[in-house]
């Protein structure tokens, strides 16, 4: 008997949740909009900020901007090595003090085709920045870690004197 009184509760507990998938109220309605809504701007976001770090990477990748007039700084950078992410992070720390038309800040990825390429060029190694002027000549070769005040007054200096004066 009360093997029979449980599978007919059970039996109306589904009727009810089928008729309520069927006639949705005005509450359910609402609430899954709102959660279309908050998904479509959650994915959207994260759409938008997906897309501007890429194109900020590849940016920051086109070595092509050397000697367009700016002074500029390339990271000879492996991203496998854990001393060049931290110099990377340092050279970025100093780098906040300029705008993008005072210094250029470019990464050399040794682990590709162009960024190798570029290190062989200048015979550097990985975990090395390389200065130039505007007009794209080498200016000075910084070669291991340095930290973020070291970076600074350096990075001072080299815009003070390759930077435009106009």
């Amino acid at each position: 008997m009360a093997k029979i009184s449980k599978r007919k509760k059970a039996q109306k507990q589904r009727a009810k949740t089928s008729e309520a998938q069927q006639n949705p109220s005005r509450r359910d309605v609402l609430r899954w909009a709102r959660n279309v809504g908050v998904a479509a701007v959650a994915i959207g976001g994260g759409g938008f900020w997906m897309m501007r770090s890429v194109n900020a990477m590849q940016a920051e990748q086109d070595l092509t901007r050397i000697g367009q007039g700016k002074p500029v700084v390339v990271q000879v950078h492996d991203p496998q090595c854990a001393t060049c992410t931290a110099l990377q992070r340092e050279t970025r720390n100093a780098m906040k003090q300029f705008g993008e038309c005072d210094l250029v800040y470019l990464v050399a990825d040794v682990s590709q085709t162009k960024g190798a390429t570029f290190a062989n060029r200048y015979g550097v190694p990985h975990v090395t920045l390389l200065l130039f002027d505007g007009d794209g000549r080498l200016q000075q070769t910084l070669s291991g870690m340095r930290y973020r005040d070291e970076l600074s007054e350096l990075l001072v200096r080299h815009q003070q004197r390759y930077g435009s004066t106009a």
